[in-house]
């Protein structure tokens, strides 16, 4: 299975100021697997370690002398480890005490060993405030398959190449296969085992037997790396993201997850669960404007999960649903549609997404980002194009062009582009600044 992140490996270990690398993302997304076949691949030896619970690593770090720690890892592995054509891989370096903070002195002593570690993100969030090699260390984060990723796997590369064209408008005619792999990818989302099952079985009630146990996977986290009293707390607002989404106001409202719910009681939970890499958090602008930091309200928020198969699973959304009827892509108050675009977006950027309501929540802008410009983002899940709230905005503020994912084709209008929802991911990638 390729992943667009195998290229930025490729730029890391080509890279003149190259760091030890932190490779991030949350448990399931593939971590693993891709740097084993990146050091397979790309370098002259390789060696893998699990630093969880393996009784060999217990005095690895006793102290930083790295050229002691390089002799205990070529007997661990049995590798003759040597510098720029070893790849050494660190994996769950968080359930080593002193793992991430010994990242610093690879960095400032011995920089031409390469070597990047992995972990759970809720793991490495515990050591940030115990030795975290700020500013020592590159990273790079991974998430789900993107609809771009999907299509690779299903062996569509014709059709991907189209997209990556970026001849957008050529697109049009192949808008129902486009729309028929893209109803698969909103059941099966972008966990790697689900997706490769999926490939391999082309069996939907194993690729919802496989989103059920990595849910349950999830929630056996949330006991290992919380404190007690707050495991309860996380449970609530995880339960609680597929109501929100099936709200007309997708704002996130802390008294729907139990009744008299406020921000101090539940807003360490969200943050355990953002850290994690399991939601996404989308704050409110009060206004559409340059710089959007600005107009910032912290205090209103949509929340996203990590990934559409996922949200499915917990919803318990039939296969005929999402495969047969046309009801997937509106029903639930467009739930689906929103959380796909937002995970499309999140390939390409780690921040910057925000939306946009008024002080009496009259008008609402589903999302939006900012570039070289401002862009205020309409999702639509149907081909009815009509939108008040952006009317209203683009005649208020003739500076503002819009963004518009929806079932129709692609077309340029003179203030918005209308994009088809298979486009997104590419579409964000053209057009937003890359992160890594």
């Amino acid at each position: 299975m390729e992943r667009e992140v195998y290229n930025q490996l490729i730029k890391w270990k080509e890279s003149d100021n190259k760091k030890p690398l932190i490779l991030e993302g949350a448990r399931q997304v593939g971590k693993t697997w891709i740097l084993k076949e990146f050091g397979r691949n790309e370098y002259g030896k390789f060696v893998y370690i699990n630093c969880d619970n393996n009784p060999d690593l217990e005095n690895l770090f006793i102290d930083y002398d790295i050229e002691r720690i390089i002799r205990l890892l070529s007997a661990i592995s049995e590798v003759n480890i040597t510098p720029s054509d070893t790849l050494i891989f660190l994996d769950e370096i968080q359930e080593l005490d002193k793992g991430l903070a010994s990242l610093k002195y690879f960095c400032e002593c011995e920089e031409d060993y390469h070597i990047a570690v992995a972990g759970s993100l809720l793991g490495m969030q515990i050591h940030r405030g115990t030795g975290f090699p700020v500013g020592k260390v590159n990273r790079i984060k991974l998430g789900p398959l993107s609809f771009n990723e999907f299509l690779k796997a299903k062996g569509r590369d014709h059709l991907l190449g189209m997209i990556e064209s970026h001849k957008w408008e050529e697109t049009n005619p192949l808008s129902n296969t486009l729309t028929d792999i893209l109803r698969e990818y909103y059941y099966v989302g972008g966990m790697p085992e689900a997706v490769q099952y999926y490939i391999d079985a082309n069996d939907l009630k194993g690729v919802r037997s496989i989103q059920r146990r990595i849910l349950e996977d999830y929630r056996t986290d949330f006991s290992k790396h919380a404190p007690a009293s707050e495991v309860p707390r996380i449970n609530m607002v995880w339960d609680s993201v597929p109501k929100h989404l099936s709200k007309e106001n997708k704002k996130f409202v802390y008294g729907a997850i139990k009744k008299g719910g406020r921000a101090k009681e539940f807003e360490k939970a969200i943050m355990w669960l953002q850290d994690a890499g399991l939601i996404h958090k989308v704050c409110r602008l009060d206004a559409i404007k340059a710089p959007t930091k600005f107009y910032e309200d912290e205090g209103a928020f949509k929340i996203f999960m990590l990934d559409l198969g996922l949200l499915g699973a917990m919803t318990d959304v039939k296969a005929r649903d999402v495969l047969v009827n046309n009801g997937i892509f509106s029903e639930y108050k467009g739930a689906f549609t929103e959380q796909y675009v937002a995970e499309q977006y999140y390939q390409v950027k780690s921040d910057g997404l925000y939306y946009y309501s008024n002080e009496n929540s009259t008008k609402e802008i589903d999302f939006v980002t900012e570039g070289e410009a401002i862009y205020p983002i309409e999702v639509k899940a149907e081909e009815n194009l009509r939108s008040k709230s952006l009317s209203s905005e683009l005649k208020n503020n003739v500076d503002l062009y819009a963004w518009r994912f929806s079932m129709s084709g692609y077309r340029k209008q003179e203030r918005m582009t209308n994009i088809p929802l298979y486009l997104a991911a590419e579409w964000f990638r053209a057009n937003c600044d890359e992160i890594y």
